[in-house]
């Protein structure tokens, strides 16, 4: 697989969007906003179709349908105890699927567009996409690593049920305008599919084998990069489409995560019973 020039150029652009993003899912998990970076995936999608159906800001177009979504989103302040966030969230990725597929109808390869919507085309990217996108991962990266402390400390407070951000919050602001622009060009590769799968599967299988947080964050990295590789080796090897084959690979290890789980679980239970 790695013989060839354009697996090789896959494989780096998913390690690139994929340990970042897996990164980022720490904190969509932590903050129990799993479905948002759904929507904002969504809503940039439906930034490319808009740009399609009119012709023009194919780039440009999506970045700004991203940065307005995340931007309210992270405005969203519901006083209603009998409203839910997720609710919310759920209107907006309803809304945004809908408004991309009527757009992408209209298009010359609608059902083509649509597939690559869900699920990108990692195969087709040139070495020009892997210098911006890892050019602005890498500074992203670098907000996270310089400031870790207040977006942890921050994730913390919605774990902890302590969240007092019913105003505005420059670090909440700024998780989710990195998250947005994240989105935004991963989306455009991968897809929207594959783009949920990255922020979550990871986050949620190294959250079941430790505790610390540096375990866990080691643990995110290696899935996301199993995830990753072996995807694409199964996508190479018995001719899937690579997007899907990501995804199914991350699902496979959270099932095998699962059931490493419940095994400790069903001894650790035995194991004080008898005693």
């Amino acid at each position: 697989m790695l013989s060839l020039n354009f697996m090789v150029q896959a494989l780096i652009i998913s390690l690139i969007t994929g340990l970042f993003l897996s990164y980022l899912g720490l904190h969509v998990v932590g903050r129990g906003i799993v479905f948002v970076d759904l929507a904002i995936g969504q809503i940039s999608s439906l930034g490319g179709a808009f740009a399609a159906f009119v012709g023009y800001g194919l780039t440009t177009i999506p970045l700004v349908f991203t940065l307005i979504g995340a931007i309210l989103i992270s405005m969203i302040d519901i006083r209603d105890k009998r409203l839910k966030l997720e609710a919310i969230i759920g209107i907006i990725y309803a809304f945004s699927s809908a408004a991309t597929v009527m757009f992408i109808s209209k298009t010359p390869h609608g059902d083509s567009d649509v597939q690559e919507v869900l699920f990108g085309n990692v195969l087709s990217v040139d070495m020009k996409q892997i210098f911006i996108t890892g050019a602005v991962f890498g500074i992203l990266l670098l907000l996270h690593v310089i400031f870790q402390n207040k977006f942890f400390e921050l994730t913390r407070s919605f774990e902890t049920n302590k969240n007092n951000t019913k105003s505005f919050n420059i670090w909440n602001f700024l998780f989710y305008i990195s998250i947005g622009l994240s989105i935004v060009f991963a989306v455009k590769i991968s897809g929207v599919i594959p783009v949920f799968s990255y922020l979550i599967f990871p986050s949620v299988c190294a959250i079941m084998l430790a505790r610390s947080n540096k375990r866990v964050i080691i643990i995110t990295m290696l899935v996301s990069f199993l995830g990753s590789f072996l995807g694409l080796n199964v996508s190479f090897r018995y001719d899937f489409p690579a997007g899907s084959s990501i995804v199914a690979v991350l699902g496979c290890i959270f099932i095998l995560v699962s059931v490493i789980r419940l095994t400790k679980h069903f001894f650790f239970k035995k194991d004080k019973f008898i005693s």
